[in-house]
């Protein structure tokens, strides 16, 4: 049974919290991200790198020390919002001491606690996601591969609340909302990018295996974080961008003389 004292530990630190999960060394940036109170993060990071159970732990802390919240994961197909959840409920039962909130239900993709609190994992639909408000946090997993509507349709659900976003991904070229809030959201949004070179558990010689055989813009996006032109895409951004001038007026639309 965990003591009082040490419960007020977990909950003020989230660090001491993702140890007691048994993330013994959280990386530089999973420290970072776990003493953030932004409440918009982009989460633009490698695979393999821990972006998914870091966001576990914020999950889980939020409903078991803010009595009432409510917690939504969304992802694009049901097998990728299911992986979090799960990550979710296997931290959950590590922590089944007489002094936290034990759960009223506890279903594939839910779980409901005494305190009010509520963890539900969607496929990322807006037919699934439009029933919802009052988020207090929502957590949009493979965001660079989720469509441009459900995003839309998931920002309402903060309005009352006030709650946070995280958006967390590899990139998956330069279009689509991930790209569009990484490259031209501004300044409320606190971003995190991290390249596979920088993990320790990620050793050179496979990283150089990677590089030898996969399309040098594939591994580019799944191991540096680069938002690579999309396949379908005939002129690149950059071009487009370059021939874009607001010196030049335009022929048509303009005001009558």
């Amino acid at each position: 049974m965990v003591s009082l004292a040490e419960d007020l530990k977990l909950a003020l630190d989230r660090v001491a919290f993702a140890r007691a999960l048994g993330m013994e060394k959280p990386d530089p940036w999973q420290q970072a991200l776990l003493r953030s109170d932004a409440p918009r993060v982009l989460l633009n990071i490698a695979r393999q790198l821990g972006k998914s159970t870091t966001t576990a732990v914020l999950a889980l802390h939020r409903a078991l020390y803010r009595p009432g919240s409510l917690i939504l994961i969304l992802a694009p197909a049901e097998r990728q919002a299911r992986e979090t959840f799960a990550k979710i409920a296997a931290f959950y039962k590590t922590l089944r001491h007489a002094n936290y909130a034990t759960p009223d239900s506890d279903r594939k993709l839910g779980l409901e606690l005494t305190n009010g609190s509520r963890i539900e994992a969607l496929p990322g639909t807006q037919k699934t996601v439009r029933g919802f408000s009052g988020v207090d946090l929502l957590i949009v997993d493979e965001a660079a591969r989720v469509e441009d509507e459900l995003y839309f349709a998931i920002r309402p659900m903060l309005a009352v609340s006030g709650g946070s976003l995280f958006m967390l991904s590899t990139p998956a070229g330069k279009r689509g909302v991930f790209f569009e809030e990484w490259a031209n959201g501004g300044p409320s949004w606190e971003r995190y990018e991290v390249r596979a070179e920088e993990c320790p558990r990620i050793s050179p010689e496979f990283l150089a295996e990677e590089r030898r055989t996969l399309p040098s813009w594939v591994y580019r996006q799944e191991y540096e974080c680069s938002f690579e032109e999309t396949d379908d895409q005939v002129f690149s951004i950059d071009l487009i961008d370059g021939a874009v001038s607001a010196d030049v007026a335009p022929l048509f639309g303009g005001e009558a003389a």
